[in-house]
């Protein structure tokens, strides 16, 4: 036998020897100390020690229990009572006891038994994965120190328990057993638990039987659970599973249903559960419809703000229609939409913060209800203190200007929405922790206060990246600064490590390969003077291109095309039709300079063209919340872009250049060698796109609705048309559309435009040299992985179709190509929006005759 079973042998006999003779002393002393004891008397303490099995200090525990040598107390009395309670709420013993071991006179020594609760030290969990050890962990607070009670275990293993039962898991079973950890000496200073799951199989609805259905079919009712859903092999979804937090709901749901078709009696008499095996339980249910009603009169009482007609129109109910309860709380009142128009909102968004809204059931008419609908008005509520709190970095100035509440106004619920949007769309907050906190809210005053609580996030971005594309290395280098200080930029104090906090835009950017550079600096000031929200937008650039051979990879720097330009812009909110509108307007200039650079792309090698714009713009967007993840509402726009018409006054006869053009291109296709030819079409190119004459036409519109929780619709449909003038001079070799691919354009030398469709190849839609007219449609579902501020992650699966068009004669919105697939989004605010898509085209790309089939995208910096 080694040492340390004779240890633990050794301790084992102590114990059983002490409590021996502490039985025979009690044997022989009880008679005589109980006699006393039961006198009621007072006893001096004369002596206190503690003993049992524990860790803490002797003289801590006495001093813990605030008895001393010299204390009179009563044995048995309240003083000891309450002593051991205090000891017991410690949770920190599983034994207390004090024994009287001499009474002597009136002095009496104390001896105080304590076991102390042993600690856990380790955990394991076997049966499950590793993800959902940790959670149990966590929620459960297993920790090494810990002192391991019955209730610890007990409370673990319900919690266990019913965590799997309400993911359909209802055989589960959860053993718990602690094992001692001994020290070197053999000595236990604490216990490791073990945690055995056996989850057993996911229990499956099939059938779920209705009796008692009449006026509703099975099909209808079965529709209205949510949670239970039977075992069907066609569903894939929403899988078969059973927990009773979900029938409970589902039951509450099917009530409902009937309420909403006139049933408001209908109640579930029984529902009962039959276990068929391990892995199928079969459940029916039986309903009591009852009679269907019909709305009666319907009267307002307590109105004077206003009159009954303008209330029953927004009520929107008519007497003689089906009695539907939820309906009816609906237009009182919708907790679902904080936008909705119900009765409490029109109250709510003329200042009547204080009123309340009840319907009443007044008399019920053999199928008829009639209603009151009983108003309490109140006083008019105004804004007393409204403030900012929780914003470090961005000044108060620009959270100030974009609030629609302001003290001394009226109260408005809609503005109180709407000042959460707009701090939500700034970008400098996490728009899930945006909260207005209503203070000192004084009803017979008629006054609150309200509070904006902010949390503020990265709004810079870095863009640092290198990969392969267009034949060789592709390095990129991108700072964007989305809450720049302009005014701070000579204030040394400012750089933190850059002047932050004025809400307006810098970005810088560079791209560079062995062929070509591009160079861009944008600055955007969102509200000029700082008293209107009128957007400037400044931006230049500079693009660099050599030709470069594909096939040899050498770049030929004595053959280069530079690009160089900039844009001035002007945006305004608008107050018609309604202030969700911006009216943009832009003018751009792009020098394109070409030395001896010979492409297929353009027949002139030596010399320029200039493109000055002028962008008109009407845009609307109430998206709520969250730019990255919006749940709800709308944005579109509608662009023009023009240049000036030269062709109208200067004096170029276009037609002839245009006949002798065509003219020239027969020679050429006859004899390719025609040098003279060929120079001279390079001069009348020149002369055609000296200065670029064309139109430009844009719409796009994206609708997000919201299914259920932050399950998401995204509806979205484009369409662009590049015009000209004048047929004779033509459409520009520049401006146009490319469709097919990720979207990211990369570097376009030309002015190109480049929409993404995912399941094809990039830019595979279009002609080489790009077309005139294209068109998309898209449907996507989204559901977010976490939007936390760290970063947001959601999930989306997407369809989608497209085509791009050389005119209107080939034009058909109804050819174009298809896809469908899914992807993920991760934003990161230091980085920006990330993903990857895996699309499949159904279709073969433009001179393909096979199926596009799987492609894979990237997604960096852009959102679709």
């Amino acid at each position: 036998m080694n040492n340390s079973n004779n240890s633990t042998l050794l301790h084992s006999y102590q114990k059983f020897y002490c409590i021996v003779c502490i039985a025979i002393l009690s044997v022989f002393n009880l008679s005589a100390q109980q006699k006393e004891l039961d006198s009621g008397k007072k006893y001096t303490i004369n002596s206190i020690k503690v003993t049992g099995a524990q860790n803490f200090n002797e003289q801590t525990v006495i001093a813990f229990t605030g008895l001393k040598i010299g204390d009179r107390i009563y044995i048995p009395g309240e003083k000891l009572s309450s002593v051991t309670k205090k000891l017991w709420e410690q949770n920190l013993f599983s034994d207390i006891a004090f024994y009287v071991t001499n009474v002597k006179g009136d002095l009496a020594d104390l001896e105080l038994y304590i076991v102390e609760l042993p600690k856990l030290n380790e955990v394991t969990i076997e049966g499950i994965k590793k993800g959902k050890k940790k959670e149990i962990l966590k929620d459960n607070d297993l920790k090494a120190g810990v002192k391991i009670t019955k209730n610890l275990i007990t409370t673990t293993k319900n919690y266990i328990t019913n965590k799997y039962k309400e993911d359909g898991f209802l055989n589960t079973q959860v053993i718990i057993s602690t094992t001692p950890k001994l020290d070197s000496t053999g000595v236990e200073i604490a216990k490791d638990m073990k945690i055995k799951i056996n989850k057993g199989s996911r229990v499956k609805v099939s059938p779920i039987e209705f009796s008692g259905t009449q006026e509703l079919s099975d099909a209808k009712v079965r529709s209205a659970m949510k949670n239970v859903k039977r075992k069907n092999f066609f569903r894939f979804w929403k899988r078969s599973k059973f927990s009773q937090s979900g029938f409970e709901e589902d039951k509450a749901n099917i009530i409902e249903k009937y309420k909403a078709n006139g049933f408001r009696d209908a109640r579930i008499t029984s529902d009962t559960l039959t276990v068929k095996d391990e892995k199928t339980v079969a459940l029916k249910l039986n309903i009591e419809e009852g009679d269907k009603y019909y709305f009666g009169d319907i009267r307002f009482i307590g109105n004077s703000v206003y009159t009954d007609t303008q209330l029953r129109q927004a009520l929107g109910i008519k007497k003689g229609e089906t009695y539907n309860g939820i309906l009816l709380q609906e237009r009182i009142a919708d907790n679902s939409d904080p936008d909705a128009n119900d009765l409490t909102n029109l109250y709510q968004n003329n200042g009547y913060l204080f009123s309340s809204i009840n319907p009443v059931e007044v008399a019920v008419r053999n199928d008829t209800i009639d209603f009151e609908i009983r108003i309490k008005e109140g006083k008019i509520a105004h804004f007393d203190h409204v403030t900012v709190v929780g914003n470090d970095k961005t000044n108060d100035h620009v959270i100030y200007r974009e609030l629609r509440t302001r003290p001394g106004q009226k109260y408005s619920k809609r503005n109180v929405v709407r000042t959460i949007r707009e701090l939500g769309q700034l970008g400098f907050f996490d728009a899930e922790q945006l909260s207005p906190n209503f203070k000192n809210v004084d009803p017979n005053n008629g006054t609150l206060d309200m509070e904006y609580s902010v949390v503020e996030k990265g709004a810079s971005q870095i863009e640092l990246q290198g990969g392969y594309g267009g034949g060789g290395f592709v390095g990129t280098l991108g700072l964007s600064f989305n809450n720049f200080s302009l005014r701070n930029i000579f204030n040394g104090e400012a750089y933190k490590p850059l002047p932050m906090g004025d809400g307006q835009k810098l970005a810088i950017r560079a791209q560079a390969s062995s062929y070509y550079q591009t160079y861009s600096l944008s600055l955007t000031e969102p509200w000029l003077g700082g008293k209107k929200p009128i957007q400037f937008s400044s931006s230049f650039s500079h693009t660099i291109q050599y030709q470069y051979n594909f096939s040899t990879r050498d770049v030929d720097k004595d053959q280069r095309f530079l690009i160089t330009g900039g844009s001035l812009g002007i945006a305004k909110r608008l107050q018609w039709p309604d202030d969700y509108f911006t009216l943009s307007q832009a003018v751009s200039f792009q020098h394109y300079n070409l030395k001896n650079y010979n492409t297929n792309l353009f027949t002139f090698g030596n010399g320029f063209s200039n493109n000055l714009a002028y962008t008109f713009g009407i845009s609307r967007n109430n998206t709520a919340t969250n730019p990255i993840y919006p749940i709800s509402g709308s944005e579109f726009s509608l662009t023009a872009k023009l240049t000036v018409p030269y062709s109208a006054f200067n004096n170029v006869d276009y037609r002839g250049l245009a006949e002798e053009r065509d003219e020239l291109s027969q020679v050429l296709s006859t004899d390719p060698t025609y040098v003279t030819a060929r120079n001279r079409i390079s001069v009348i190119d020149q002369e055609r796109f000296k200065w670029l004459e064309y139109y430009k036409i844009k719409f796009k519109g994206t609708w997000y609705t919201r299914i259920v929780d932050k399950l998401v619709l995204r509806t979205n449909t484009e369409f662009g048309f590049l015009g000209a003038y004048n047929n004779d001079r033509g459409i520009p070799p520049f401006e146009r559309f490319f469709v097919g691919g990720d979207g990211l354009g990369s570097y376009s030398l030309d002015g190109r435009e480049v929409i993404q469709l995912r399941g094809y190849p990039n830019q595979s839609l279009s002609t080489v040299d790009g077309d005139n007219i294209y068109n998309k449609f898209s449907l996507e579902v989204r559901y977010p992985v976490t939007l936390k501020q760290m970063a947001s992650i959601y999930v989306l699966g997407f369809a989608e179709g497209g085509g791009s068009y050389n005119g209107f004669r080939d034009y058909n919105p109804f050819s174009v190509q298809r896809s469908a697939g899914a992807g993920l989004r991760i934003f990161m605010p230091a980085f920006g929006l990330l993903g990857i898509d895996f699309g499949y085209g159904f279709d073969p790309a433009l001179n393909q005759t096979e199926r596009s089939g799987w492609q894979t995208h990237f997604i960096i910096g852009q959102q679709f």
